[in-house]
Parts: structure tokens; sequence; C-alpha cells
């Protein structure tokens, strides 16, 4: 905690500062922003457009769902949910600020970033370019880091504690 004091014209105006864990809250929202992102954005896409997700993910003119095997819709269109389900989880933790929401999110896309890690990593397609399986891997390696880092930073109160408000000590005219 940082207290200032400072001099006015009829008393002394006190602020306190709190600066235990606002890095660590800043932080953990950043990664949960991030990881919203990820799940609403991946999955409304292979759930509103499955073969266009199939075709063209992650865009940018790469193609990592295609090099993997042939288009399944009804699996395209799972893996879409999943990460809805993800990013809807990691909306929720966001909006309620709540640490304890947000490490069941950590967790949540670590149990699904590792195996999914694993694979690409040991899965290289063949007609997959090295600089874009390079990309791939680094992609999924991603959500799981993100997810052990929220376990990791997470703070210990369970809600950000508001600054206390300034106030003043006034002293008596004589």
């Amino acid at each position: 905690m940082r207290i200032s004091l400072r001099g006015t014209g009829d008393g002394v105006r006190v602020s306190m500062r709190l600066e235990i864990n606002r890095r660590r809250w800043i932080a953990l929202l950043i990664m949960l922003g991030v990881l919203t992102a990820t799940g609403v954005i991946t999955g409304l896409w292979a759930v509103v457009a499955p073969e266009s997700f199939y075709t063209s993910f992650p865009g940018f003119g790469l193609h990592w769902v295609r090099a993997d095997g042939p288009y399944n819709h009804h699996l395209a269109s799972d893996v879409g949910a999943f990460f809805l389900a993800l990013g809807a989880v990691s909306g929720a933790a966001l909006y309620y600020r709540d640490s304890v929401i947000a490490r069941v999110t950590g967790l949540a896309w670590l149990v699904f970033g590792v195996p999914h890690f694993i694979y690409h990593a040991f899965h290289r397609p063949p007609t997959l370019s090295g600089l874009n399986f390079t990309l791939e891997v680094l992609a999924a390696l991603a959500m799981p880091a993100i997810g052990l880092a929220i376990l990791l930073v997470a703070p210990r109160e369970r809600f950000p504690v508001p600054e206390p408000a300034p106030f003043t000590f006034k002293f008596p005219r004589r």
C-alpha cells in the first residue's frame, strides 16, 4: 500500500493506493481477453461456416486444417462448438472479474491445449511447409501457455480490491 500526504490550506489530504496485485489483475484480464477472442472468433467461424473453416483456417492465405485430412462437417462443427464453449467461459471470467472462474478457465484451456499441442507437434502434414508447420505449432502452444500463465498469475483475492477514496484531515482554526 502506498500512502501519500499532501498539505492543503486547512488540513492534510490522505490518499492510499493498493498495489498488491494490480499488475496481476491487469495481466489476468489481458490473457482472458485474448482467450475469449480466440474462442469466440474460431468457434463462430467453425460453427457458422465449417467448410470455410476447414479450407481457410487460420486465414491470411494459410491453410492448416485442410492440410491435415479430408473435410468432416461434423468434426469441424464440434470443434467450433468446443471453442465457443471455452470462449464463453473465458468471457464469463473476464466479465465477472473473478479469480476463481479465471483459474477454472485457465485449467480448461490447459487441458484442451496440451493434447492439441502434442498432436500438432508430432503430426506434420506432408503438404504443410516448414514455416506453416512452425506457425501452427506455436499457435497450438500459445493456448496451453496462456492457460498455465492464468493459473500462475491469478491473484489470491477472488475479486479486485477497489482503491480507497482519498480523505482530508481538517485542522481546527484558531
